[in-house]
């Protein structure tokens, strides 16, 4: 018998979202300053992206297992997700704390694998409860209230430096030390994640399996390590059609994001603030600045997430076509970067960029959740993500350099030119998803 599922209220999907407040400050101090704390600890802006590899190599492992294990998990007392929310924070919080106290580059990228492996046993459950606990009519709202969520940690988590300095911390250190201003910005976002993802346990209720019986005969057929990966890798032959049309858009989506994160502070800092020399005033302002400028684009999710979450709660929405025009608009907003002479139109750019934010963390989900088998939702959330992990990958071997030098040129601000464009040709690739009943809400 199918279980049916209840609608819920807005406030009942905001608390069993609210742990992605403390995922996304995670997400958001990770990719606003470990470059910042990278090029502190004497790294080259060439290698960078080098740096930032671990953390998508982790995640390519990561995410499939621990989507497939939640799948396999049920404790009337301790549900199915929740499990993976806890443990996921634990280790998060510790990693973030500790991150911009690293005497040495190998540290630094330790800590950026430590932090983005556990995350992600945090996230992709997540992503699997809303499909869990949702109605099919649901799921683009409360793939939109996460979004909402995220886009506030986004905006609160990048100014943290910036307000640090405000209330009067330093925010300049000796040479190869990271600032106090980034120190205390680190340890807020650890407090927050663990409180917040706590919050979601708390309050949060799982449904048990609609047969348990056929779940636990289920388990015991396919247990053991072996049957587990070949069930995996099973699931990635077969995924759906529009599984793997979505990937194609995912991949020019994060290969462009992952070029921001990287490149954003030095590009930034040296063509717009004219700022290279690490240690002093003028290099720590600005990348304070490039931090509220990036929490932009967080802000501007948040609010443009809050437009989606009206409209997707009343009438159906063309998910194709929204995120669609959303990566474009977010493509031509870092194409902007380029062209702009004064810091203050960055807030432009970065706004154009959030529209395409806030739709790449809720359309894409949306329409996978309606294409696939309900009770494979958390490895094929965990299968998915691989398309998001394979670009970073990709461009931190090397793609980001070879191909903005290629095509545009040396310059470190070209990188937010090959951000644009891979982020409008992502957009373009919503046109071969064909299938109604995964576009239409």
């Amino acid at each position: 018998m199918t279980l049916q599922k209840k609608k819920l209220s807005f406030w009942q999907i905001w608390n069993m979202s609210f742990g992605f407040l403390g995922i996304q400050f995670g997400f958001a101090l990770q990719g606003g300053f470990m470059s910042r704390i990278f090029q502190t600890l004497g790294a080259e802006k060439d290698a960078i992206p080098m740096l930032w590899i671990a953390a998508p190599l982790t995640g390519l492992l990561v995410q499939p297992i621990v989507g497939y294990l939640s799948d396999r998990t049920w404790s009337p007392k301790f549900g199915r997700r929740k499990p993976f929310f806890f443990f996921g924070a634990v280790f998060s919080t510790l990693a973030l704390f500790f991150a911009p106290y690293s005497s040495a580059l190998w540290m630094a990228a330790g800590s950026l694998w430590i932090l983005d492996a556990s995350i992600n046993i945090s996230m992709e459950p997540f992503r699997a409860l809303v499909a869990d606990k949702l109605p099919e009519s649901q799921r683009s709202y409360g793939f939109v209230v996460q979004t909402l969520i995220i886009g506030i940690g986004t905006w609160v988590a990048s100014n943290l430096p910036w307000m640090m300095t405000q209330l009067g911390v330093p925010n300049t250190a000796p040479e190869g030390v990271v600032p106090d201003s980034v120190k205390y910005a680190f340890a807020i976002g650890a407090l927050v994640l663990f409180t917040s993802i706590l919050y979601t346990i708390l309050t949060t209720e799982e449904y048990p399996p609609e047969d348990l019986d056929e779940f636990e005969r289920e388990k015991q057929k396919s247990k053991g390590f072996l049957t587990g990966a070949t069930e995996i890798f099973s699931n990635i032959a077969g995924m759906p059609k529009v599984m793997k049309q979505l990937g194609l858009v995912q991949f020019f989506s994060w290969f462009a994001f992952f070029t921001m994160w990287s490149f954003a502070t030095p590009a930034i800092t040296e063509h717009i603030f004219k700022a290279t020399d690490t240690s002093s005033l003028a290099y720590n302002d600005a990348a304070d600045s490039v931090g509220s400028y990036l929490g932009t684009y967080g802000l501007v999710s948040m609010f443009f997430a809050l437009g989606l979450s009206f409209v997707a709660s009343r009438v159906k929405i063309n998910r194709k076509l929204v995120h669609m025009c959303s990566l474009i608009l977010g493509g031509l907003g870092f194409i902007l970067i380029y062209f702009i002479q004064e810091p203050w139109m960055l807030h432009i750019c970065f706004s154009l960029v959030g529209i395409a934010w806030a739709s790449i963390l809720s359309m894409p989900y949306a329409m996978l959740s309606s294409s696939v088998n309900p009770k494979k939702m958390g490895v094929y959330m965990g299968i998915f993500n691989m398309f998001i992990v394979i670009p970073q990958i990709i461009a931190a071997v090397g793609g980001v350099n070879f191909l903005y030098k290629l095509l545009f040129g040396e310059a470190v601000v070209n990188t937010m030119l090959l951000a644009g464009t891979f982020l409008i040709l992502a957009g373009l690739s919503n046109l071969l998803i064909t299938d109604r009943s995964v576009t239409h809400d």
